[in-house]
């Protein structure tokens, strides 16, 4: 018979792209979606670099890389399709040093290995060709790479799922999710629904959602902040689109970079630091729960002993504007402290197991009734509908 009552809890851009593709995909169920904020969307989906992503780093063959590239190709339709500004602009990886060739040269292989259409290495003359301000002794050009409005995606993501008669209710912190007689029930001070099926894509608060419906936190969220600056009208000319460095392989984040903005603009980061708080945007927001959730954790100790030097790195480069700046002109060496304002910042979910290891990709968990998305930190945004494609293959699968 299947599931009829869908409940899916957390209306981000995951939780929302699955409640589209179940409207596409099993028409006969009732959808409604869960979210504890009072409009859909309004952390990681929304505080991010709004780049489309198109899976030149990740490990070929992995979830991350294979939805990538598929979830690239879907949003783009997506954006053409429903008026989303959007733009495939095309990214630079530059190599700053001869060190940094080897590991670029890796980069081309896995992208290429990942079904990346168009990629070129640029040797220092031609990098001028695509940004005349970058300085570098070799690049990739991604062509595939853009830009979108994701706070315009959920907006025409929330609008069909309406449309289509299902429901999206704000205001609802789920509080307990208990399975009882072969259903579920989702309660909030909002109130309670019944479910036959769950779907957790609650983000942040990946593990404790997941918790509330009986799974284990064998993993657990430790939140990253990350800071961006803007580069000051006047100086945008700097930059035409996007310029990444060759990630640090000692590290599992990107490195600050260069990004044009959909609705205009250039912003410069992210940095990655841990955050006092799960909603942690300013430096000084603290939440006791949080820490002493992660404090309490054997994991984050761990992974704070293998990454320590480039942690005390990050978090001097936080305070200090001078050392972001020194990061910023290993790729446009013109860059100065004035040419840059105090821009936002994001809050990046990342699971981590108890031996200190990054979760790297994507991960599911699949159980009788419910299917929990415990992991999808970036490129999240741009694979949300192959996501929600997977999501909603992993219902099948219960349903039969």
């Amino acid at each position: 018979m299947g599931a009829k009552r869908i409940g899916i809890v957390g209306g981000g851009i995951v939780g929302l792209a699955t409640a589209y593709k179940l409207t596409q995909r099993m028409p006969g169920a009732s959808i409604t979606v869960f979210e504890k904020e009072s409009a859909p969307g309004r952390h990681q989906s929304t505080h991010n670099s709004g780049v489309l992503h198109c899976g030149l780093a990740y490990k070929p063959g992995s979830a991350k890389a294979r939805l990538a590239v598929s979830g690239l190709r879907q949003m783009l339709a997506f954006c053409q399709e429903n008026n989303v500004p959007h733009d495939q602009c095309g990214k630079l990886v530059v190599a700053t040093n001869e060190a940094e060739v080897a590991l670029m040269n890796n980069l081309f292989d896995r992208g290429t290995a990942n079904g990346l259409r168009g990629l070129r290495k640029l040797d220092a003359k031609e990098i001028l060709e695509y940004e005349p301000h970058a300085r570098g002794v070799a690049a990739i050009h991604v062509p595939e790479e853009g830009i979108a409005d994701y706070a315009k995606v959920i907006e025409a993501l929330a609008g069909k799922i309406k449309g289509s008669g299902n429901k999206i209710f704000t205001g609802w912190n789920v509080s307990q999710i208990e399975r009882k007689n072969g259903e579920w029930r989702v309660r909030s001070d909002a109130g309670e629904e019944a479910c036959d099926l769950i779907v957790t894509t609650a983000g942040l608060y990946a593990d404790r959602v997941s918790a509330l419906a009986g799974e284990p936190r064998e993993t657990r969220i430790v939140p990253f902040r990350g800071e961006y600056y803007k580069l000051r009208k006047e100086s945008e000319y700097l930059v035409r689109n996007l310029i990444y460095p060759v990630p640090n392989p000692r590290f599992p984040f990107l490195g600050v970079h260069f990004t044009r903005l959909a609705r205009g603009g250039i912003e410069a980061g992210p940095n990655a630091v841990l955050a006092f708080a799960r909603e942690g945007y300013a430096k000084m927001t603290f939440n006791a729960r949080d820490i002493a959730d992660y404090l309490t954790f054997s994991g984050l100790w761990r992974f704070a002993g293998r990454h320590l030097g480039v942690c005390v790195h990050e978090i001097r480069q936080s305070f200090s504007k001078k050392l972001f700046v020194k990061a910023l002109q290993k790729l446009v060496p013109e860059i100065r402290e004035e040419d840059l304002e105090q821009g936002g910042a994001g809050v990046r979910a990342q699971a981590m197991r108890p031996d200190g290891t990054l979760v790297e990709d994507f991960q599911f968990i699949r159980r009788p009734g419910a299917l929990h998305v415990v992991n999808a930190p970036s490129p999240a945004a741009t694979a949300s509908l192959a996501i929600a494609d997977e999501v909603v293959n992993q219902i099948e699968a219960i349903n039969n």
